[in-house]
């Protein structure tokens, strides 16, 4: 038996802290676990936005938004080894989310020329959710020989229930002034059933097929009540009530091969087959109901070599080619307005359609992590968040999600490091991407060439037996993010940590964005949109982390030498 209790916090302008117990647990027939955790999150958000709607007018916005989020969750797995071929495993959680809200959104509109203040309106937003998840699932395998032949099946059930509140006041410092104040509730409950089952055959030749089927049954319904205050009394807004139902089924059946020829050149190919049905009904306000039922194939070819070894791991060259497909999500595709402020509203496209990319690319890797590497995604009708203006005087903005055409990226990602086992580790690498965008924006043309370089590290040094220093950040330079050209970003983090009573209890110290330099400043222009701003938050904290490990437990091994990812455009 063994476990860990944890707790720490985390400290910028606002504050985190959080709380874990996990216990495992093995007598030879059976093993468990159980995790409990608790988290407080607090932090916030600062968006300044500067949009011109006219020839000689701008609208100037800074939102500050504040949020508050208490998570609480509990999990569970218990496994059976009924024989030395069969295992089962029966596993659960039970994940509750608590969150409140706040943004203080200031709205100028200026006459550009005159340097004159033509108006402005305070607008303030508090929104409060609550979200429940129970997910209870069931695990089989089977051992078919020693060759590492085995079948698995797996089911899983998932429920959720989530509430939301929102209320909305504006005034508007204008001549003569106006006030406007409303309230919404929102109730959505979805219900999400997965089964697969998978047979890997390992046949003699050194060939391996595997093949499988797996079903997915996503079920949504979404109700919203807005009003609006009048003359001391509440009336229904129309525009933002809205009850929405929505049901998707995805079937898949693959089939691959895999064959080892000479002593380490090996050819793996397949292809998958899916099934899509998306079924959306909206009844309230209008109806915009859609159906979407297709069927597609999705092939791959992987072929590899061993190249030599380093450090004893086994240095590899691949050749990829795959075609992959990216659905639009639930939230996505909901066609209820969800206000944000009085010039910008946020809505769904339910006739988003999916997007399909195929890949090419050649890679040198260690533990199947590419070191080196370079391709091309070629996709076709992508999908983006964008931004429209919404009326004649393009003061109101509309922001949702639309297919702009096709894009090419082609990308050459490098690294390098040294081994570890010393004093001294360190992993340090790069990563450049060069998009082709081809499409329409807003019914006008959309065209543009754009690179972007990422640099990334990740650095340990072994101060004595029990301390270990550690750095890791990344920097992205100016270049392109979806349709946002964005400047110069990054951040840099570091932590030490030290071991005591006999390496069980380890206390950590850390530090994120050392510099305070995970600002973004963007900007959009295409379509009738021109708009540019910079985006921040409570990126800069410090913390500590107390762990006690109890029990006896086997020696852990960590030997990916280069664990580490490249961070996405929020910096995580």
């Amino acid at each position: 038996m063994t476990g860990s209790i944890n707790a720490g916090m985390q400290q910028g302008t606002y504050g985190n802290r959080f709380a874990g117990f996990n216990l495992n647990n093995n007598d030879g027939t059976k093993s468990y676990y159980i995790n409990m955790n608790y988290n407080r999150r607090n932090n916030y958000e600062n968006v300044i936005t500067n949009r011109l709607f006219a020839a000689d007018s701008m609208l100037s916005q800074d939102a500050f938004t504040k949020y508050t989020t208490d998570s609480y969750f509990a999990g569970y797995g218990i496994n059976f080894f009924k024989s030395k071929k069969w295992d089962f495993e029966f596993s659960g959680n039970i994940n509750l989310n608590n969150s409140d809200n706040y943004t203080d959104n200031l709205n100028v509109i200026k006459k550009i020329s005159a340097s004159q203040i033509i108006a402005s309106s305070p607008n303030i937003v508090f929104n409060k959710g609550t979200s429940l998840v129970i997910g209870n699932g069931i695990e089989t395998k089977l051992k078919i020989d020693t060759l590492g032949s085995e079948w698995s099946n797996n089911v899983f059930y998932y429920n959720s229930h989530n509430t939301s509140e929102q209320y909305y006041s504006t005034f508007s410092q204008s001549n003569p002034s106006i006030s406007k104040k409303g309230d919404g509730s929102g109730d959505n409950k979805r219900h999400f059933f997965s089964a697969k089952s998978d047979l890997r055959l390992k046949l003699k030749r050194r060939i391996t097929i595997e093949t499988g089927i797996k079903s997915t049954v996503h079920n949504y319904k979404n109700k919203t009540d807005y009003f609006l205050e009048s003359g001391g009394g509440r009336v229904q807004d129309t525009s933002r009530t809205n009850i929405y139902d929505y049901k998707e089924n995805i079937n898949s059946l693959y089939l691959q091969a895999s064959k080892t020829f000479w002593k380490d050149f090996v050819i793996k190919s397949g292809a998958r087959l899916e099934n899509t049905n998306m079924v959306g009904d909206q009844i309230v306000p209008y109806d915009t109901s859609f159906t979407l039922r297709r069927t597609d194939l999705f092939p791959y070819v992987y072929l590899s070599k061993n190249l030599m070894k380093i450090a004893g791991f086994d240095l590899k060259a691949y050749l990829v080619y795959r075609r992959t497909i990216s659905r639009p999500v639930y939230e996505q595709l909901n066609p209820f307005p969800k206000y944000i402020d009085e010039f910008l509203t946020e809505i769904g496209n339910p006739s988003l359609q999916p997007q399909f990319t195929k890949n090419f690319e050649a890679n040198i890797s260690v533990d199947e992590r590419p070191i080196l590497a370079v391709g091309l995604n070629d996709t076709k009708d992508i999908f983006s968040m964008v931004t429209y203006q919404s009326d004649t005087g393009r003061k109101q903005a509309l922001r949702t999600y639309d297919n702009l055409g096709k894009n090419k990226e082609w990308y050459f990602r490098g690294l390098g490091a040294i081994p570890p086992g010393g004093r001294y580790f360190f992993v340090l690498g790069g990563q450049y991407n060069y998009n082709i965008y081809d499409g329409l924006y807003g019914g006008q043309p959309l065209a543009f060439k754009k690179g972007t370089w990422t640099f990334f590290t990740y650095q340990t040094f072994k101060i004595d037996k029990r301390s270990v220093f550690t750095i890791n950040g990344f920097v992205r330079l100016k270049g392109q993010q979806q349709l946002y050209e964005i400047g110069p970003f990054g951040m840099l983090n570091a932590s030490i940590n030290r071991k005591f009573m006999k390496e069980k209890l380890i206390v950590t110290l850390n530090m994120n964005d050392m510099f305070y330099s995970n600002i973004a400043n963007f900007s959009l222009k295409q379509g009738n949109v021109n708009a540019s701003g910079k985006r921040f938050g409570d990126s800069q904290r410090v913390g500590f982390n107390i762990r006690y490990n109890f029990g006896i437990r086997k020696k852990e091994e960590n030997n990916n030498i280069f664990n580490t990812e490249i961070p996405n455009g929020n910096g995580n």
